[in-house]
């Protein structure tokens, strides 16, 4: 299975870390190959239950490449921390990441709309009840992907903990690396909408 790792098989995780990582890093890389040539791109991609949805414009080419079948690999990675050692050699990072591999199946016209609800409020949740409803044009100008995550298509991994225990007085430890939504900046002088205002409220700001 992808999910078996030969190397430090002790970072492996289990699929509870793949949800968690495209649950918290809804920025990811989309990597495919074009004749004979590869391509990464760096993209939103969301978590919908058993499922990735990536979504972009109908003329992206990569896009259409995955869309006509094309293999993908889907990577997200969050750090956590930088591991500072004794030695140079075994500096280190605190982190959490997921890969899934597979085909694409295209989202149809018929469930397009709803699929970019779903993206949408996995970004801002209740933004999609703030905004006008999707229109046909704008449905019809994009591409939804839906890629599975199954039993044997991804695998996950992780680091935690602190840096091994210096021989000499040298400083060791764990440098904490955190996302934050920073104060809203508006174009206009309407009052924030709560979706935007619950964001920011999870990192505390005032």
């Amino acid at each position: 299975m992808l999910s078996d790792l030969t190397r430090k098989p002790d970072r492996g995780g289990d699929r509870y870390l793949v949800d968690a990582v495209f649950d918290e890093c809804v920025v990811a890389t989309v990597s495919t190959v074009i004749d004979g040539q590869p391509w990464v791109i760096p993209t939103l991609v969301v978590r919908d239950g058993d499922r990735l949805l990536i979504h972009g414009s109908t003329g992206a080419g990569a896009l259409r490449h995955a869309a006509a079948g094309a293999p993908v690999a889907v990577s997200a990675f969050l750090l956590d921390g930088i591991v500072v050692a004794e030695r140079q050699f075994d500096h280190s990072a605190n982190y959490r990441s997921a890969v899934v591999r597979g085909t694409c199946r295209v989202v149809d016209k018929t469930e397009r709309s709803a699929a970019l609800d779903v993206f949408t409020d996995a970004l801002l949740p209740g933004r999609p009840t703030e905004c006008p409803p999707h229109s046909a044009s704008e449905v019809a100008a994009t591409l939804v992907l839906e890629l599975s995550i199954a039993e044997d298509n991804w695998v996950a991994k992780q680091r935690s903990g602190p840096a091994a225990e210096p021989e000499g007085d040298a400083w060791t430890g764990v440098i904490p690396v955190r996302q934050t939504y920073a104060a809203p900046v508006s174009n206009s002088h309407r009052d924030i909408p709560a979706s935007v205002s619950a964001v920011v409220a999870r990192t505390g700001l005032p």
